[in-house]
C-alpha cells in the first residue's frame, strides 16, 4: 500500500522520487519517467492556456471563442509580467530531466525550449515599443473580422465589447509609441508615411461606413430579427461616440509627434544595440547559425543560378532582347493581366481547382481540412503583399483561406498565379498548417506552431512541386516559378544588404527589379516589408534549400526505394520545427528505410 501511495503521489506532483531502497528499482525508474512526462505536459497545457488568455486575438484566430470580447493588454506593466512569466516557464522546463522523456517528448521538449529561449533572448530589444507598421497595428484592428465568428447574438455582443475596448487599446499603443520615441526605438519614416491613410479610413462621419461595422450590415439566421436593430444601434453609437474620436486623437498624435520622430534611415542596425538585434533576428527566423554575410553570399549565388535558368526560358519563347527587356515585357504586356478584380479572383479560384486533383502525385496524406480563396480586404490591399494564407480554426469550425490581392489587377500577372497558389494554398501553407492540426498526439503548441524557416521553406519548396504535379507545361508559368524562386533569392541579398551592409532603399529596389520580373508595385511593397520586418524574409530560401537538400540526400540514399510522396509526408509529419530538428528526423527516416530495404 505504501508503494502505491508513493507512486501515485510522485506521478501526481511531478516530484523527485524517493530513495532507491524505498521502491523497487524498475518501478522507481518508471515513476520518474511518468512524473517527468506529466510535469512536461502540465507545463505545455498551462502555457498554452496562458497564451490564449494573454493574446485574445491569437485565440480568436485559433477558433477559441472564450476571449472574443477583449483585446490584448499591451500596457507596459502587462508586457513586463508576460516577460517574467516566460522566464519562469523556461526555468520550469529546465528543471525537468529531458533524459527521462520518451523520444516524442524529447522532440516536444526541444521545440518548446527553442521557442522559450528565443522569447527570453529577444526581451532586451524591446520590440514592443514599435507596435504598429504599414501592414499591421491598431489602425487596422478590423483585420480580426476575418477570423471572428458572427453566428449568434453572443458573437455580436463579443464584438461590441471589443469596440467598447478599442479606445483603451489605442491609448496603450500610443503610450508604447511615446516610450519608443524616448528610447530611440522608432520605425523608418518611409514606412510610417503609409499609415495616416490607414488611420483615416477609420475616421468616418457615418458609422455604418466604418470597416468595424461590417458584421452589422448582414445578419445570419442565428440572430433573431428582433435583436438586430438594437445591435446595429449600439454598434453605431460606439463607433460614433468612442471609436472615431479615439482614432481622430490617434491621427493627431501620429501626424504631429510620431511621424516627425520616425527615423530617416531604414536599417535595423541603426536601432539601439541594432547589430546584435539583426543578428538575433537572422538566427531566429532561419533557425540556423548563419551570419548575415554568409546569407548574403548564398543569395548572390542563387541569383546567378536562377538568372541562367531565366535566360533559357527567354530563348525558348523566342524573345529577342536582353533579360531586362524580357522582364519589362512580362510586366507590361496586356495578355498577362486580367482587366478587373472580379476576373482576377475567378482566375485564382480556377488555378486552385486545377491544382487540387494533382495533389495525389506528391502526397499520400491529403489533409482533411478544406480551404477557400478570398480577396484581401480593400483597406489593406494597397499596402500588403500579393497573397497570404490564414490557417483554419483548431476545432475545424473555420476552413483555411488563401487570400489574394485584387488591388490594381493590371499589376497582377497571370504567370505568377500557379507558383503563388502552390505556395500559399496547396500543397504549401494549407498542407503545412492543416497537417499540423492532425498531429493528434502532439501538444497544442506543436499542432499550431510556426517556425518561419520550416513553414515558408515548405511553401517555397511546394512551388517546385508543380513540376512533379505536371502543372508547368507552359513556359511562361515556368518563368513564373523561376520569378518566385528569384524573388526569395533576392531577399537574401537585399534584406542583409539593407540591414547589415548599408544599402539604401533605392538600391534594394533597383537590385530587385534588375533580377526579377515582378511588377514595380509589388517590388516596392516587398522592399518596404523587409524594412519593417527585418530578417523574416531570409527564412524562405534558407528553408527551401534545406528541404531540397534533404530530398536529394534521401533520393541518393534510397535509390529505387525513394518515394517522393513518402518523403513529403515525412517532412510534414513533424509539424513546424527548427531546421536542425527536421534534418535529424529525415536522417532517422532514411536509416529506417535503408534498414527495411536490407541496406544496413
Amino acid at each position: 500500500m505504501l508503494r502505491t501511495v508513493l507512486l501515485a503521489a510522485a506521478i501526481a506532483a511531478g516530484l523527485a522520487m524517493p530513495a532507491a531502497d524505498a521502491l523497487a528499482r524498475p518501478e522507481a525508474a518508471a515513476v520518474q519517467r511518468n512524473a517527468s512526462a506529466q510535469a512536461l505536459h502540465r507545463l505545455f497545457d498551462e502555457e498554452w492556456q496562458r497564451g490564449l488568455r494573454e493574446n485574445p486575438e491569437g485565440a480568436t484566430f485559433n477558433g477559441d471563442k472564450r476571449y472574443n470580447d477583449r483585446w490584448s493588454d499591451v500596457s507596459l506593466g502587462a508586457i513586463q509580467a508576460r516577460q517574467a512569466a516566460d522566464r519562469e516557464a523556461l526555468a520550469r522546463l529546465k528543471a525537468i530531466d529531458r533524459s527521462l522523456l520518451s523520444e516524442a517528448d524529447q522532440l516536444n521538449y526541444d521545440v518548446f525550449a527553442w521557442n522559450l529561449e528565443k522569447s527570453v533572448q529577444r526581451q532586451k530589444f524591446r520590440e514592443y515599443l514599435i507596435p504598429i507598421g504599414q501592414s499591421g497595428g491598431v489602425q487596422l484592428a478590423d483585420g480580426i473580422l476575418e477570423a471572428q465568428p458572427f453566428q449568434t447574438v453572443k458573437d455580436y455582443r463579443d464584438w461590441l465589447a471589443r469596440l467598447r475596448g478599442l479606445p483603451a487599446l489605442i491609448e496603450q499603443n500610443q503610450a508604447l509609441m511615446r516610450e519608443g520615441v524616448k528610447a530611440g526605438i522608432v520605425p523608418p519614416k518611409v514606412l510610417m508615411q503609409r499609415v495616416p491613410a490607414q488611420i483615416a479610413k477609420q475616421i468616418v462621419d457615418d458609422p455604418a461606413k466604418s470597416p468595424l461595422y461590417k458584421p452589422f450590415a448582414r445578419f445570419p439566421e442565428g440572430v433573431p430579427a428582433a435583436e438586430r436593430a438594437a445591435l446595429q444601434g449600439e454598434a453605431q453609437q460606439l463607433i460614433r461616440e468612442r471609436v472615431v474620436p479615439a482614432y481622430r486623437d490617434f491621427a493627431a498624435y501620429f501626424d504631429k509627434e510620431y511621424l516627425p520622430a520616425a527615423r530617416s534611415g531604414i536599417a535595423a542596425s541603426e536601432l539601439p544595440d541594432g547589430k546584435a538585434y539583426y543578428d538575433f533576428l537572422a538566427a531566429d527566423f532561419t533557425t540556423t547559425a548563419l551570419s548575415a554575410e554568409q546569407i548574403h553570399q548564398i543569395g548572390l549565388k542563387e541569383v546567378a543560378r536562377i538568372r541562367a535558368e531565366m535566360e533559357k526560358i527567354k530563348t525558348e519563347v523566342g524573345f529577342k532582347g536582353r533579360l531586362a527587356e524580357f522582364f519589362a515585357y512580362l510586366r507590361s504586356d496586356p495578355k498577362f493581366f486580367h482587366k478587373t478584380p472580379e476576373a482576377l479572383l475567378t482566375a485564382y479560384r480556377a488555378v486552385s481547382k486545377r491544382i487540387d486533383p494533382e495533389l495525389v502525385k506528391i502526397s499520400k496524406k491529403i489533409p482533411r481540412q478544406p480551404y477557400g480563396v478570398r480577396p484581401i480586404p480593400d483597406n489593406v490591399a494597397p499596402d500588403t503583399t500579393t497573397a497570404y494564407y490564414l490557417p483554419g480554426a483548431v476545432d475545424g469550425t473555420r476552413a483555411g483561406f488563401y487570400y489574394v490581392n485584387l488591388y490594381k489587377p493590371e499589376t497582377r500577372p497571370t504567370w505568377e498565379m500557379i507558383p503563388l497558389s502552390l505556395h500559399e494554398a496547396v500543397p504549401g501553407h494549407h498542407f503545412q498548417f492543416a497537417s499540423g492540426l492532425e498531429l493528434a498526439d502532439a501538444p497544442m503548441f506543436r499542432r499550431t506552431g510556426y517556425f518561419v524557416a520550416y513553414g515558408e521553406g515548405w511553401g517555397l519548396y511546394a512551388e517546385r512541386l508543380g513540376y512533379d504535379m505536371g502543372l508547368y507545361d507552359d513556359p511562361y508559368d515556368r518563368m513564373g516559378q523561376l520569378a518566385y524562386d528569384m524573388w526569395r533569392a533576392v531577399r537574401l541579398v537585399v534584406d542583409t544588404g539593407m540591414h547589415s551592409k548599408g544599402w539604401s532603399r533605392d538600391k534594394a529596389i533597383a537590385f530587385f527589379l534588375d533580377n526579377a520580373p515582378k511588377t514595380e508595385q509589388d517590388v516596392v511593397n516587398e522592399i518596404d516589408r523587409y524594412i519593417g520586418w527585418p530578417g523574416q524574409a531570409l527564412a524562405y530560401k534558407i528553408g527551401q534549400l534545406k528541404i531540397s537538400e534533404l530530398r536529394e540526400r534521401s533520393r541518393q540514399a534510397l535509390g529505387e526505394g525513394f518515394d517522393l510522396r513518402e518523403f513529403n509526408d515525412e517532412v510534414l509529419s513533424t509539424g513546424s520545427v527548427p531546421l536542425a530538428v527536421l534534418e535529424k528526423h529525415i536522417d532517422g527516416w532514411i536509416a529506417r528505410k535503408r534498414s527495411g530495404l536490407g541496406e544496413g
